[in-house]
């Protein structure tokens, strides 16, 4: 096949011209399982968050699953047990976690953190996607006057420097060169808007990441003021409709990184303070969804019957694309992918799992 048609048929495929991998499958696995095992450790140190189990499905109807844009439609299947009861697998735990706070008992400053597994069928397999998803999810518990801009920098640094520590063991370990800046750089994305006017949301993201290596993106959900949002959200998790103290709108936002082997802004991480009672309420206005008011979830948290709270997702296969130097996401976990892209990326020394 042609490069140009294999752009047309899988546009999010990138095939790095001489691409030959640092490491081999085997070596991978050892590797991916130490970058797990440490960023578990930071995890507990850095962010005072203790390991618990998660559910890989929830029950249908109740609000608590992640809708993430809105379009995505999650797996569902009926319990025989059950009656009429369905499930659905878990989109993202964004949720979840929340419940779990308040089930937990956990004090504020301390959090949860869990191995989410999902699954996806909306997703179009490519370079970085695939239908199975795998992140830490974490989340912390929070006081009303730490629902502010300074608090969700300062959580994103520490974060970030975990991931400092993470490139700095590879490193060491396995002599793959380190590519983060020493700081992580932040803007709103109504200043990216301004900065690159006439460029798409992933066409800044590519601008903005590939000139300072690591970017966190504020506020992303809320409409700027071009009459679109940078990237949809789901209306219930995220704060991306409070003022903040730069006077823009957002308490939220994504870790980019720099690939430099696919030569992308490569997503890590999606987090955000999340919503409060009153933020939630605008928010569901503001995206017509307000017959979520009803379900169990939804009340409980406009009732303040649930703890304040931020937290986010880290995605487990993409910190091992990123600091193992990968080309595609099937070099680190197992997927389905097509027999076409199979032999296309076998082609360029791509090997999928």
């Amino acid at each position: 096949m042609k490069p140009e048609e294999i752009k047309t048929k899988f546009p999010g495929l990138t095939l790095p011209k001489n691409y030959h991998s640092s490491l081999d499958a085997l070596h991978t696995a050892h590797a991916f399982q130490q970058i797990r095992s440490f960023i578990h450790l930071n995890l507990e140190t850095e962010l005072d968050l203790h390991r618990v189990s998660a559910p890989l499905f929830v029950e249908q109807g109740t609000g608590i699953n992640d809708d993430l844009n809105g379009v995505e439609k999650p797996v569902a299947f009926g319990i025989k047990e059950l009656g009429t009861t369905r499930a659905e697998v878990v989109q993202s735990l964004a949720k979840w976690k929340r419940l779990a706070l308040k089930k937990y008992d956990i004090p504020i400053g301390e959090g949860i953190y869990t191995d989410m597994h999902a699954i996806r069928p909306d997703e179009t397999p490519d370079s970085i996607h695939s239908i199975f998803v795998d992140q830490w999810d974490w989340e912390q518990r929070i006081s009303e006057d730490q629902r502010n801009l300074e608090f969700l920098k300062d959580t994103v640094k520490k974060l970030y420097y975990i991931l400092l520590r993470v490139e700095k063991l590879i490193h060491k370990q396995y002599g793959i060169d380190r590519k983060l800046p020493n700081k992580i750089h932040f803007i709103h994305s109504e200043e990216l808007l301004q900065l690159y006017p006439n460029l798409t949301p992933k066409e800044r993201e590519f601008e903005i990441t590939k000139k300072y290596g690591a970017v966190f993106i504020i506020g992303i959900g809320y409409e700027l003021s071009n009459g679109e949002p940078h990237d949809g959200r789901s209306p219930d998790y995220d704060d991306w409709s409070t003022v903040n103290s730069e006077g823009y709108f957002g308490l939220n936002g994504d870790i980019l990184v720099w690939h430099p082997i696919l030569e992308c802004a490569f997503e890590i991480s999606s987090m955000g303070v999340r919503v409060d009672k009153n933020s939630l309420h605008n928010q569901l206005v503001i995206k017509d969804k307000t017959e979520r008011e009803k379900l169990i979830y939804h009340r409980q948290l406009l009732n303040d019957q649930l703890p304040l709270c931020i937290g986010g997702g880290i995605g487990q296969s993409r910190v091992g694309v990123f600091f193992l130097n990968k080309a595609h996401i099937g070099e680190i976990s197992v997927g389905i992918w097509s027999e076409e892209m199979r032999e296309i990326c076998n082609e360029n020394g791509i090997y999928l799992l």
